[in-house]
């Protein structure tokens, strides 16, 4: 569908792509991964046809329509959010305005045998047809699907778009190229600013969606969920993964650790060669060798490997100071902005070392609760705070409140005591910084650099309550996961706000649910919080059909309750199947391994496979394979637990 040519691109005397080629066909689901500043929106940008490349080429039939959502854009005033989405529509809006004037045209001539009469009916009947073909009758209803889908209320569309924040104006240019239905979607890092019920919305929408998509993202979810094909930029090459983010980690380990041992042996081969061309150089006899030893060299490609981040890097936040039992506490707390009320009645107990959740759809009162518990926003109603309480605050503004005449290193050097200080330049790399950026001014920082400062920061004093408001915005997978594992063995009190459904995993125990001015609570971390809603909304399903079957006996029982269940028992099926596979092999790879056992046990044969290579590979493999279907076996039985539970609880 789409073709890119021995791309080139050159800034200066950098080049950022060297003769990189490859194909996006129809139906593909790309995920784009790479280090900051490795040239994936660069990518994006030349595909789209923002950028021209260097050398090379993109080939992009006439017929393709492209869907562009990138990360910086510039907004326009005076419109409404329908107005807005309405430009999707530009096509069918002018159709419509055609058939008007045709028709109109049509009732005030009577020449109803005449060429030019004839003419005006054939162009009716062909933009007719054209309209239908577009949907001309049904887009005011896709306009209202797919802005719910994304978050907004109904009473939402008629507002100025000016009203609006930079997140919620990011949603309406995604509604918008959603709405034109493009051939290939280019996204760059579009969960970024979605709550996580507006991110299962797009990816349920993405994974219906027919066309292509190449997807620039930080949230590994939202990849595992929505690619099968991962595209790695790596030192001005690409290389390909038919598989989606979590499947490429692995796959890129053989692949990096493969590529690292002909690095190595190449290494050594150069260093040979050199030494002999320095040894014998200047001998007349061996002139012949040595030219053919320097035209070898001149001919080599050399492998490169990128520089391996520093994976088991080990940051840690400073032993949190103790505190009383109960870390705070509201009675009947309650928020109004003006006369429009955000948070009614709360009542919340979090206790010392509890790590929980705040979770809800934009706009529901996770930001204003979190600043009203930190001291920031006055309210109605009883808040108390617990004894000896030093709380730590990262605020979604907080790259605000920074000095902006201090360097990077500065910043983080004026707060750092004791033997944190000696780790000052792995903490700045750990979130994006890394050779000159620790000596730039705060003052030139971008928004996203200037957040993970502050979020740095925070680990250098000892708090004993975090109150975190969406803290990975502007980190990369691998600084969210150094974040994650920094917080998980955090001593203290957290309370976090975030969508980021990988970063919750295993890090909250309890989640706080935001919706209808009040706040519900959920035990367990955010994927038991999503099975749990799961199951509410098939049991609303179910009440809802009672009531509907009470008025009318004859209406049969919810068709989407019944292929709901339906497919909860074919995933059962499926689960159990797999299950019973998995027990057959780990039978057939335990018998295999015992009689390996029992060979290395018998004193006459033990000598020589001990030093049999191959017989020692083929062991080893199979105690490989035999940890890994175990691992199956554990993650199958939790889920045909989980698939149990739900077609019980839905009865």
């Amino acid at each position: 569908m789409i073709s890119a040519e021995n791309l080139t691109i050159q800034f200066g005397g950098f080049e950022l792509f060297d003769s990189i080629s490859l194909q996006i066909n129809q139906k593909d689901k790309i995920g784009l991964v790479g280090k900051n500043g490795a040239g994936k929106t660069t990518l994006l940008n030349v595909i789209a046809g923002f950028q021209q490349a260097t050398k090379g080429r993109v080939s992009v039939p006439s017929e393709i329509k492209i869907g562009y959502l990138p990360q910086q854009m510039i907004h326009k005033d005076g419109r409404t959010i329908y107005e807005e989405v309405l430009l999707a529509f530009e096509e069918i809006l002018n159709l419509k305005k055609n058939i008007e004037n045709i028709n109109k045209q049509l009732e005030t001539r009577n020449d109803y045998e005449s060429d030019e009469y004839m003419e005006l009916i054939n162009k009716l009947s062909e933009i007719s047809e054209r309209l239908e073909i577009l949907g001309g009758d049904s887009f005011h209803v896709n306009i209202e699907q797919i802005l719910s889908g994304l978050g907004f209320e109904r009473e939402d569309f008629n507002r100025q778009t000016s009203e609006f924040s930079g997140g919620w104006r990011m949603r309406v240019e995604l509604a918008k190229i959603l709405l034109i239905r493009p051939d290939i979607l280019l996204l760059d890092e579009p969960t970024n600013h979605l709550d996580i019920e507006s991110i299962q919305w797009l990816e349920n929408f993405v994974n219906n969606f027919n066309g292509a998509m190449l997807l620039i993202s930080h949230d590994k979810a939202f990849l595992d969920n929505t690619t099968q094909r991962t595209i790695e930029i790596s030192l001005g090459k690409i290389y390909d993964y038919k598989a989606n983010y979590s499947r490429y980690l692995e796959l890129r380990k053989d692949v990096r650790d493969k590529r690292l041992a002909s690095y190595y042996n190449q290494q050594k081969m150069i260093d040979e060669t050199q030494k002999f061309i320095d040894r014998f150089r200047y001998k007349a006899t061996k002139a012949v060798q040595v030219q053919s030893r320097i035209k070898q060299l001149n001919k080599l490609e050399i492998i490169e490997v990128e520089e391996e981040d520093k994976s088991k890097i080990n940051i840690s936040f400073p032993p949190a100071p103790r505190a009383g039992s109960i870390v705070l506490e509201t009675e009947n707390l309650t928020k109004y902005y003006g006369n429009h009320c955000v948070l009614k009645d709360i009542n919340l107990i979090i206790e010392r070392e509890e790590k929980v959740a705040f979770v809800g759809r934009n706009g529901e009162g996770k930001t204003t609760l979190s600043r009203i518990i930190v001291g920031n926003l006055d309210y109605t109603g009883n808040l108390k705070l617990g004894h000896n309480l030093k709380i730590g605050y990262f605020a979604q503004n907080q790259d605000e409140l920074m000095d902006e005449k201090l360097t990077v290193f500065e910043t983080i050097d004026n707060v750092a005591v004791g033997d944190i200080r000696t780790k000052i330049r792995d903490i700045l790399g750990a979130f994006l910084f890394s050779g000159d950026d620790i000596d730039k001014k705060v003052s030139v920082l971008s928004g996203g650099e200037r957040s993970r400062l502050a979020l740095a920061k925070l680990l250098l004093e000892p708090y004993n309550l975090l109150v975190l408001d969406e803290p990975t915005n502007h980190l990369d997978i691998r600084s969210k996961e150094i974040l994650k594992q920094a917080l998980i063995n955090y001593t203290g009190t957290l309370i976090l706000v975030s969508h980021d459904r990988d970063f919750l995993t295993g890090l909250c125990t309890r989640t706080y649910e935001f919706r209808n001015r009040t706040i519900k609570d959920f035990p367990g971390d955010i994927y038991d919080f999503l099975q749990l809603k799961k199951l509410e909304s098939l049991k609303e399903l179910e009440k809802k059909v009672q009531i509907k079957t009470i008025k009318n006996k004859n209406i049969s029982k919810n068709k989407e309750i019944f292929e709901l269940k339906k497919d909860c028992e074919r995933r059962l099926r499926q689960q159990k199947r797999l299950l019973q596979n998995t027990e057959n092999e780990i039978e057939k790879l335990e018998k295999q391994i015992s009689e390996m056992d029992r060979l290395l046990s018998t004193p006459d044969k033990a000598g020589d496979l001990i030093n049999d290579h191959n017989w020692f590979e083929q062991y080893e493999s199979l105690k490989n394979k035999l940890s890994q279907q175990m691992q199956s076996w554990e993650k199958t039985t939790l889920n045909i637990e989980k698939l149990e539970n739900e077609l019980n609880l839905s009865e």
